[in-house]
């Protein structure tokens, strides 16, 4: 049986709000294996001048099973 954990990262560009996305899933990917699933929870202008999209997202990856 596998596990599934969730986590919540934030993903930040001045470009888009879809480059904020890949962004987190990029800096996710290199920490956590068998990501299958991303969720974008909310987008928005974050900011001084409201000139960087931020983007909430919610990762799912498997949890390594454990023997013991």
């Amino acid at each position: 049986m596998s596990v599934t954990k969730i986590i919540e990262v934030v993903g930040r560009s001045s470009e888009s709000s879809d480059a904020a996305v890949k962004n987190a899933l990029a800096e996710a990917g290199r920490n956590l294996r068998d990501i299958k699933a991303l969720d974008v929870v909310s987008v928005g202008l974050r900011g001084d001048n409201m000139d960087e999209w931020g983007a909430l997202c919610r990762i799912s990856f498997l949890v390594d099973n454990v023997d013991d």
